[in-house]
């Protein structure tokens, strides 16, 4: 073996120590803040950034409710209200003891086991949870590993169904633009191909086909036109086309678009009639964040697969799940090649089941409807201001999800700085300043999340 290159010496490099070798005690030695600044700019890549980054993240030294500590104190400030629910998924806030606990009792039992020729309680009690409370006719769960692994299994899901049953060419997926489903592969193909931020990767990817971004409203009356365009093009391809995808009623990452819940029933017969399977990616959507417990509730309709994750956990630890129907299991279990040929390490993972299964469940034992309404209705009253600031061109809600756009890009790094003067943090992209707080979030603590929001607009 070559002896490992160090460009600076123009010789061989000094081998790196082993770990044992380095020696110090079992607690490592807290860096300080500059150090830990200079040690992830060197080595670490945050998500959607360059490296070395450009800009400094901030330090968070710890979390509690809706509160996030930094190390130090940024634009004044030492806690910021957390106003992104870390993408969406501390729906509880942090550090709940309620979750801590199941988190605590899971470790003294076994945090991980396989899940090739092994299976425990955790894994089947959340599987079973998750069949109680989605839609009918969804029964058999594959738990994965994160949101876009879901979606990649919901997709091999599909194509392997007709593969199974004698139609091979149904391979292709139809949904419609706007839409974001993760950043793995078959996720990227389907997100939207001209302003999405895969483009990159278009002449790569598999090629799907598109539709029109739905029209705007979650109360518009549904537009005939598109309703007839969106069914022609589904029968044009019904022959290729093995499912169609969509996030049900909010596009998330894609651009934070509300549409009306009438185009999901419109999907659902026109793959009824046209023999197309339906997938719905609930992944942002799912847990109460639309004021359903899942979107598709809206329209009173269910998909032949589905997939949930982000607040799946509350956040703790990162998991998925892929629901699908009997006729879709079935299916694949009569073909050539009778199982579904996925299986993850972390699959099924115990630890983060327990958790799971505490978090849905402190979901559902308490009124969540009325603390989602309840941030709606503060999220509406905060947000008005913003109609009125220069470079905004709309302000929506739904549920507890809170949206301002603007006519340009957003200045990240200025709308930052304003939120975080105002004790808040958010994470604006392309022409959106948005939040999603957690449920936990008091009237006071959302209406400081709303100035900061106006703040960012005005300033970003």
């Amino acid at each position: 073996m070559p002896e490992p290159y160090d460009p600076e010496l123009g010789g061989p490099a000094e081998p790196k120590p082993y770990a044992s070798e380095l020696g110090g005690s079992s607690e490592p030695k807290p860096y300080a803040p500059d150090e830990l600044r200079a040690l992830d700019r060197a080595h670490v890549w945050h998500p959607y950034g360059p490296m070395p980054g450009r800009q400094e993240p901030l330090i968070v030294e710890s979390a509690s409710g809706v509160r996030l500590r930094l190390a130090e104190p940024v634009e004044g400030q030492r806690e910021l209200v957390d106003g992104m629910s870390s993408w969406w998924s501390a729906v509880h806030g942090y550090n709940h003891p309620v979750l801590n606990e199941a988190a605590r009792g899971q470790l003294d039992r076994m945090s991980h086991v396989m899940f090739g020729g092994l299976t425990h309680e955790p894994a089947v009690r959340l599987a079973t949870r998750l069949v109680e409370i989605t839609p009918e006719p969804l029964q058999h769960v594959f738990l994965a590993d994160s949101g876009s692994v879901s979606v990649e299994v919901a997709v091999k899901m599909c194509l392997q169904y007709w593969r199974s049953a004698g139609r091979p060419e149904k391979r292709r997926l139809l949904t419609w633009r706007g839409g974001y489903h993760g950043d793995t592969w078959q996720p990227m193909s389907v997100c939207d191909p001209d302003g999405g931020m895969h483009e990159l990767w278009s002449g790569a990817l598999p090629r799907q086909v598109f539709a029109d971004a739905p029209p705007d409203g979650f109360d518009a009356e549904p537009d005939p036109a598109y309703v007839a365009r969106l069914r022609e093009l589904i029968a044009a391809h019904a022959d290729e086309v093995a499912a169609v995808i969509v996030e049900p009623v909010v596009q998330g990452a894609g651009g934070m678009r509300f549409h009306s819940p009438a185009y999901l029933r419109v999907l659902r017969e026109a793959c009824d009639e046209l023999d197309v399977l339906l997938v719905f990616d609930e992944i942002a959507t799912g847990f109460g964040r639309t004021g359903k417990l899942f979107a598709a509730g809206h329209a009173g309709v269910s998909p032949d697969v589905m997939c949930v994750g982000k607040a799946l956990t509350g956040g703790y630890l990162t998991m998925a799940a892929t629901l699908c129907t009997s006729r879709v299991a079935e299916g694949i279990s009569r073909g050539e090649v009778p199982v579904l040929a996925h299986g993850p390490t972390f699959m099924g993972n115990p630890l983060a089941a327990s958790i799971a299964s505490a978090s849905v469940d402190l979901l559902l034992g308490q009124d969540w409807e009325g603390e989602v309404a309840r941030i709606g209705t503060g999220l509406r009253s905060g947000l008005a201001a913003a109609s009125d600031l220069p470079g905004v061109v709309d302000v929506r809600v739904l549920g507890a999800i809170g949206v301002v756009q603007l006519d340009h890009e957003v200045d990240m790094a200025a709308a930052t700085r304003a939120a975080v003067r105002e004790g808040v943090w958010l994470r604006p992209f392309r022409d959106l300043v948005y939040t999603m707080p957690p449920y936990v979030t008091g009237d006071d603590d959302v209406q400081r999340i709303c100035r900061a929001v106006c703040a960012a607009a005005r300033e970003g």
